[in-house]
């Protein structure tokens, strides 16, 4: 007996070095890569700019980082989703966008670097009329800073929500809106996923799926644990595209930004899924844009992917046959899902160059 004791500690401990090597040695191969990346995020060009501090929005410190290879490109200020999904991590994709825009990336209230700054405890501030109103005051501060007129406002998925609010509260802020992922009827978009979650797990036999969608029960959800559960068996069947948006993201942890540090990636992941209160989870799933209005005083573009099923084509395209605005595109991304901007950068920055950018020279004017 005691000899198998001694067998199963000694096993356990070499079980545990092993593992405790392996954790090593991605540690070392993630600082390698991420001082490999301080040549290749480096901005040279001489009209450039790559800053990225704490600025004094909505009362407290949020994260700001600006790049762009010439400072007199038009600016464009990426409203990120969530709550809590910073796209700090991916900057890397957004390397040859930075050649035509001053690509500015937010950690808005709760996520990213700005949590860091607040600790949790600014989860009771969270709400989309504050959020909407830090998004604006970033705004203005990036017009006093890089010394432009206006901006272009760039919203995914939440950050759709936000900005929409936005540029109807402060449309001389803004040369356009550019809608990602673009949240319009929720209650409906996740009435279309539950039942199109309902009807795979079904095809694919998939018991498990079945089991936990049938105790979820379908929309409207009474607790966050539905809508956890249900957002679960959502990853198992999101679009093609989405997962090779997440495997982005799990790139980025080997090969992170500069000064992106493993306590970053704490803050990512708990922003994300942590902080966010049952509150403001239920404000977003209950939003209809249509209670704001379909005028806008901007043009306004719509990217959307064409298998996103988390706001699904179909009602991006109700939504923006409703819209009048000085002018308006919708713009299909083949093959895309819920993040295209991620999954199919290349094609959204060929589109943004393309369809919005003239806007922004035609109107740019310094301050």
């Amino acid at each position: 007996m005691r000899r198998s004791l001694k067998i199963a500690r000694n096993v356990i401990l070499t079980l545990l070095v092993v593992i405790a090597a392996g954790i090593a040695a991605l540690l070392v191969l993630r600082t390698i890569r991420q001082h490999a990346n301080e040549k290749t995020f480096a901005i040279t060009s001489s009209g450039g700019i790559d800053e990225a501090g704490y600025v004094e929005i909505g009362g407290i410190k949020q994260w700001i980082q600006v790049r762009g290879q010439d400072r007199n490109n038009p600016v464009l200020l990426c409203v990120h989703g969530g709550p809590g999904g910073t796209w700090l991590p991916v900057t890397r994709l957004f390397a040859a966008w930075e050649k035509d825009f001053t690509v500015v990336l937010w950690d808005e209230r709760g996520a990213g670097k700005t949590l860091a700054a607040t600790g949790p405890g600014i989860a009771g501030t969270m709400n989309i009329e504050r959020m909407a109103q830090d998004g604006i005051e970033v705004a203005e501060h990036l017009r006093q800073r890089l010394g432009q007129e206006k901006i272009i406002l760039l919203g995914h998925s939440f950050g759709s929500i936000l900005g929409t609010r936005m540029v109807k509260s402060r449309p001389e802020l803004f040369h356009a809106f550019v809608g990602t992922g673009q949240a319009s009827d929720l209650p409906r978009s996740v009435a279309l996923e539950y039942a199109r979650l309902v009807e795979l797990a079904k095809a694919h036999g998939d018991a498990r799926s079945q089991r936990e969608l049938a105790a979820i029960g379908p929309p409207p959800f009474s607790s966050r644990q539905q809508a956890n559960g249900f957002f679960q068996c959502a990853q198992r069947y999101q679009a093609r595209a989405d997962s090779t948006a997440m495997a982005e993201l799990q790139h980025s942890f080997l090969s992170p930004p500069p000064n992106y540090t493993l306590n970053d990636e704490w803050n990512r992941m708990r922003g994300f899924m942590a902080v966010p209160t049952w509150s403001l989870y239920q404000n977003i799933l209950s939003t209809n844009l249509a209670t704001l209005g379909f005028d806008f005083q901007v043009p306004v573009f719509l990217f959307q992917g064409t298998d996103d099923h988390v706001t699904p084509l179909t009602l991006a395209e109700e939504y923006y046959n409703s819209i009048k605005a000085p002018h308006k595109e919708l713009v299909r991304i083949e093959g895309g899902g819920h993040f295209a901007a991620w999954s199919h950068s290349t094609q959204f920055h060929v589109e943004l160059v393309r369809r919005v950018r003239p806007y922004a020279m035609q109107s740019s004017r310094p301050l």
